[in-house]
């Protein structure tokens, strides 16, 4: 029987290189005659022993990580451009809450939470107008416990997805102004923020962050108005 070497070469590529047809057949070589005819061959062909490899370091899992961002402005109008991002997420696959706050007029509340592409909860407060006074002046005609009350349980929607860490996105919008006119509580919002999982994306809306929640922002971007 003759003797015969493989190496994974195209007939073509083996032709070029001058080895002859021998080259991509199968056969069974002895021991003593492999080391030679290879060399042989490794030469011939141009080819040169590649080292052994070490050992090889064990892989890490990377998670994601979470961002605290602001989009703030003396105006309000950072939410619009915030919403578009969220629904993007969401219909790539993320889990997003959408609060805001001060935005009345439909009686929507927690229990009539609008759904978009599936995955994203829109929330506004179950009253008949827009928030724009003090929370110890009336606003709508509701009286102004009720405003406050209707508030409060958005954000305690809120605050228990971002305590329980079962969504990827959260979305506040203008968080800032219900501190500011008295609906909500800044070391509530703090304390709550601190203890968010490492993960989740939360996103403050609207003018008037307090400065001690744009200190603890991973990213600030800030809406300037050109008049």
């Amino acid at each position: 029987m003759s003797k015969k070497l493989f190496i994974e070469f195209s007939p073509l590529d083996s032709w070029n290189r001058g080895l002859g047809p021998e080259v991509f057949m199968i056969s069974r070589i002895s021991p003593e005659y492999l080391p030679k005819q290879s060399r042989a061959i490794e030469t011939r062909a141009g080819l040169h022993p590649v080292s052994t490899p070490g050992k090889r370091a064990h892989l890490h899992l990377v998670t994601s990580e979470g961002q605290l961002q602001v989009h703030t402005a003396p105006f309000r109008g950072s939410f619009s451009g915030v919403l578009s991002e969220a629904l993007r997420a969401a219909g790539l696959g993320s889990r997003v809450i959408v609060a805001q706050f001060l935005k009345g007029g439909v009686s929507q509340g927690p229990e009539g939470a609008v759904q978009l592409c599936g995955r994203l909860k829109w929330l506004r407060p179950s009253i008949s107008c827009c928030l724009v006074e003090n929370a110890k002046e009336k606003s709508c005609i509701e009286n102004k416990s009720n405003e406050r009350n209707a508030v409060r349980e958005i954000w305690q929607v809120c605050k228990e997805n971002i305590l329980e860490g079962i969504i990827d996105q959260l979305v506040l919008d203008e968080v800032g102004l219900a501190i500011a006119l008295g609906y909500l509580k800044e070391d509530d919002l703090i304390t709550t923020l601190e203890q968010r999982p490492d993960a989740m994306d939360v996103i403050l809306t609207g003018p008037a962050i307090p400065p001690r929640i744009m200190s603890m922002a991973d990213q600030v971007t800030e809406l300037r108005s050109g008049h």
